[in-house]
């Protein structure tokens, strides 16, 4: 299974810049171990937030629980709290490792909420269905495309992409077929040091 963790992380009045350093080596010692253990697939940084670390972890594991023993074994779990989103498999996911990362791209997270107009036929909702499957096989094979994944909650899906800047994404997504149904929250990220797929750059 795979998991969507947002790690923030607040350290405590009164610890020392070297302890901090201490505890951040062995969090990416732990994280390179996590990796090579196939626990741990990628790292990202979101926009920063005042007084507070985040980080964007994208895991695997058998379930909940087994993630579970994977975050508490991370040497910052002592400053941090995780908020957990398991992902669920989209039928136009491209698929893990199938799409190389482009190092002079930027990456996107898209969060999709999909609401059907009340109008809308079985017919109009299957062509719909249909010509976005060829599109997002497009986007896919141009190397945009990265991963998607179904969300809790009805209609609610995550796309993560590759591309130049985030004006040429909203382009993108503004001309995908369902895009007149959709709404769409994009977020962009930037590279952390510990990110496994650094070596795929």
């Amino acid at each position: 299974m795979e998991f969507l963790v947002t790690m923030t992380t607040r350290v405590p009045d009164g610890v020392t810049e070297a302890e901090v350093a201490e505890v951040r080596a062995r969090e990416a010692a732990r994280s390179a171990e996590l990796a090579g253990q196939g626990h741990l697939k990628r790292l990202w940084r979101p926009p920063p937030a005042p007084g507070q670390w985040r980080t964007l972890g994208l895991f695997v594991a058998d379930d909940a629980a087994a993630l579970e023993v994977v975050l508490a074994s991370m040497p910052l779990r002592i400053w941090r709290t995780d908020e957990v989103i398991e992902l669920c498999a989209h039928p136009n996911d491209p698929g893990p490792g199938r799409i190389a990362l482009d190092p002079g791209a930027g990456e996107f997270f898209t969060t999709f909420v999909l609401a059907v107009p009340s109008g809308a036929t079985a017919a109009d909702l299957d062509d719909m269905t249909a010509r976005e499957v060829r599109r997002t096989r497009e986007l896919a094979a141009a190397g945009q495309l990265i991963r998607l994944w179904r969300l809790p909650g009805d209609g609610r899906n995550l796309g993560h992409w590759q591309t130049a800047d985030a004006e040429l994404l909203r382009k993108i997504v503004d001309g995908l077929p369902m895009a007149p149904w959709l709404s769409v929250d994009t977020l962009p990220l930037s590279r952390h040091p510990s990110d496994p797929g650094a070596v795929a750059r």
